[in-house]
């Protein structure tokens, strides 16, 4: 596995970069998004700064759309993931699935909750 980590957080937001049509793969729609499918609700701040951590881990680029008279004249900042994010995503899913398979069923449901 890589040696890169990959917290939850921004396993979610890439998850979600990649379901959200590529226009609509911007800041506040990818919160939105967050708490609509994760109900997860963060500031604007924590996705910006999550967006920017994983396009300096490479697992993301960026590029501004057009600017729109709805935005003021703005240019909304789109996220796409990169061949590096699809690798490090498919590695943590089959870590997890691994994992997941290593736990017998039984053993679920001897869990003691305190």
């Amino acid at each position: 596995m890589s040696k890169q980590h990959l917290g939850e957080l921004e396993e979610l937001i890439l998850l979600l970069i990649i379901m959200l049509e590529p226009e609509d793969a911007y800041g506040l729609e990818i919160r939105r998004a967050l708490q609509e499918h994760a109900a997860r609700t963060i500031t604007i701040g924590a996705v910006h700064g999550t967006v920017n951590r994983l396009e300096k881990k490479g697992f993301v680029k960026s590029q501004l759309g057009g600017a729109t008279e709805e935005r003021g004249g703005r240019r909304k900042r789109l996220f796409t993931i990169t061949a590096h994010g699809k690798s490090i995503l498919q590695q943590s899913r089959d870590v997890k699935v691994n994992l997941w398979q290593q736990i017998p069923e039984l053993a679920l449901d001897n869990i003691r909750i305190t």
